[in-house]
């Protein structure tokens, strides 16, 4: 049975996550699963490289299928751009090696987190970025960033309290910069933790605002403990950039 990898963008604004769930139809995979079952006319599950939360977005997604189909890729590939609504986009559809899985098989994730750091209104991206608008020290929410870098347990950046398998992950890379009135997280790590992102961000957010000290992060880390940590960020300033495989 062929096995297929796409590449895929979407404005998570309108659905209920990436996840398929039993008590909506209105999901990312629901859609994509119900749109591929209706072109191949046989059921597809998709597998997605990881769980986008309600309201976030994604510019590379990537998600894999097996399917019993005589179609090539790049006549699934147009049909799927006909039938999708317009705000998930099919960017690339091919063939894949037998054992590729798009969770299984990543290797690292970079999501970039979008502030609106300013009084005056941002109407046109407003549901891509989160606002701000109190003075951010730059500076502290740097010095505060270098502490999460490296391989930590980040049990108190996790907003799932039963979790039962490991919370050790390693963060490569987590960029502040300010671009005028927008200030943009970028972080790269070998994978996230329920909400780990959009809590990193959270507690930065409260070291620029002068709630917390920027030295606070080692103390957080060493809680283990989601308390410790600060606000999870709004998920409409979230987006899935790139996913990484070997």
């Amino acid at each position: 049975m062929p096995n297929f990898r796409m590449l895929l963008s979407y404005d998570g604004a309108r659905y209920q996550g990436w996840q398929r769930q039993g008590n909506t139809k209105n999901t990312i995979q629901g859609k994509l699963e119900e749109t591929l079952s209706r072109i191949l006319e046989t059921p597809v599950e998709l597998h997605g490289s990881g769980r986008t939360d309600a309201g976030a977005h994604a510019l590379g997604q990537t998600a894999s299928f097996r399917a019993e189909t005589d179609l090539p890729p790049q006549a699934i590939l147009r049909a799927l751009r006909r039938y999708l609504p317009e705000d998930i986009g099919v960017l690339a559809l091919e063939y894949a090696p037998p054992r590729f899985h798009a969770r299984l098989s990543a290797v690292g994730k970079t999501y970039r987190y979008r502030v609106w750091n300013s009084e005056r209104p941002n109407v046109l991206e407003r549901r891509y970025l989160y606002t701000v608008p109190a003075a951010l020290d730059l500076g502290a929410m740097e010095r505060a960033a270098a502490d999460l870098l490296g391989t930590h347990d980040f049990r108190s950046f996790c907003a799932n309290p039963r979790l039962k398998k490991s919370s050790v992950r390693t963060i490569q890379a987590l960029d502040i910069r300010r671009l005028g009135d927008e200030v943009r997280f970028t972080v790269t790590g070998d994978g996230f933790l329920y909400n780990m992102v959009r809590i990193v961000v959270g507690t930065l957010l409260e070291v620029g605002l002068r709630r917390r000290e920027a030295g606070c992060i080692p103390e957080i880390l060493a809680a283990r403990s989601r308390a410790a940590a600060g606000e999870t960020a709004p998920a409409r300033g979230l987006c899935l950039m790139e996913v990484y495989y070997p």
